[in-house]
């Protein structure tokens, strides 16, 4: 077995445009205040990481390297996440995710998402030099806005968007393998992969490909009811990555999953700080344990509640408190002893 390593943070929630989140070096001398041992960086952000350098300059990652270094942290893993949300956009999200591609792509979705195909391979590229091997990530998706629709969707449909979405992503993994970076799909609402059976549905049409991994968040799970335990158990050989994020769900006679158009703070279901919510943490990371799972535990933080200063420093102490620190020796092994193979026989009634 093996232990998880932790705890990690990942930097999209906490990168701000105000001291001490306005760079690297002063966000890491946060991090390391807090009690992190690694940060996860999202690759989009060029407050805090430039993405085609470090593809393209083994210097350059050298050099964030021993920023890191020099206060006791590393790098996690990288995520590109937003990048991911572009490959794949229905046209109703077309206005809204134009506002995270440069300002010269908007309005043309092609470019788009090519620019974003080409912003991921550089971050695998980047992972490569930065030593990493794994990377996290979004599907995007063509058919969200059919989640649930009526009239019901035509015959067909599903699977046409599930094999455009293959074609997609295929050359991207690709890459990743030439790279030596598994691709860790977060499963999330809004993108075409939010659950097993979706992954599933991806993965067959990729070929089962090697680098086509999972980025475990049971958030996600307790807000859609799936039972996060049974997940690890049936995907434990896809899981690449693990994002340590806190929910609850409270259904209501007014209100259940959907929310019913509600701000973060009146939803039936809400992602809360470590330890402010549902989900079995001790249990989650045994399984993860008796699954040799040797990847980063990291904090994703997102609360409609808690300062996220006061979330940053209480979940590195949870996910600390919460990390196995797997046994080198069976607890039974005192009171064993040698046997030969005659005696083994003898004990069998072979002869």
């Amino acid at each position: 077995m093996k232990t998880i390593k932790g705890p990690s943070i990942h930097l999209a929630q906490f990168s701000d445009a105000r001291e001490p989140f306005d760079n690297l070096a002063s966000l890491a001398n946060w991090a390391r205040e807090q009690g992190f041992a690694a940060i996860q960086i999202p690759a989009w952000d060029q407050r805090l990481f430039d993405v085609r350098k470090a593809a393209e300059s083994q210097a350059y990652c050298d050099e964030i390297a021993g920023i890191l270094a020099e206060r006791g942290l590393v790098v996690s893993e990288l995520t590109t996440h937003l990048f991911g949300q572009l490959v794949a956009v229905h046209p109703a999200y077309d206005a809204m995710c134009d506002a995270v591609a440069p300002p010269e792509l908007h309005g043309n979705a092609a470019a788009r998402s090519r620019w974003a195909r080409e912003q991921i391979e550089l971050a695998a590229e980047a992972s490569r030099r930065l030593g990493l091997d794994a990377m996290g990530t979004f599907s995007g998706s063509f058919l969200w806005p059919y989640f649930f629709p009526f009239p019901q969707r035509p015959e067909g449909l599903v699977e046409t968007a599930f094999d455009e979405l293959a074609r997609r992503w295929r050359p991207i993994l690709d890459l990743c393998d030439e790279q030596g970076v598994d691709l860790c799909f977060e499963l999330h609402p809004a993108e075409d992969l939010h659950d097993g059976v979706t992954f599933e549905m991806l993965l067959e049409r990729v070929g089962f490909h090697h680098r086509c991994r999972l980025l475990y968040d049971p958030s996600h799970f307790i807000l859609q009811q799936l039972k996060y335990l049974d997940f690890i158990d049936i995907y434990h050989e896809r899981i690449g990555m693990f994002h340590v994020k806190d929910a609850e769900f409270a259904p209501t006679g007014r209100q259940g999953a959907y929310g019913g158009y509600r701000p973060w703070i009146d939803r039936a279901g809400r992602f809360r700080s470590l330890g402010d919510g549902q989900v079995d943490f001790r249990s989650i990371f045994a399984k993860l344990a008796q699954y040799d799972f040797s990847g980063w535990a990291t904090l994703e933080w997102e609360c409609c509640l808690k300062d996220q200063q006061d979330g940053a420093r209480e979940g590195a102490a949870f996910i600390r408190n919460h990390t196995i620190r797997v046994t080198e020796k069976i607890f039974d092994d005192f009171a064993g002893a040698p046997l030969s193979a005659a005696q083994a026989n003898a004990m069998l009634g072979i002869s």
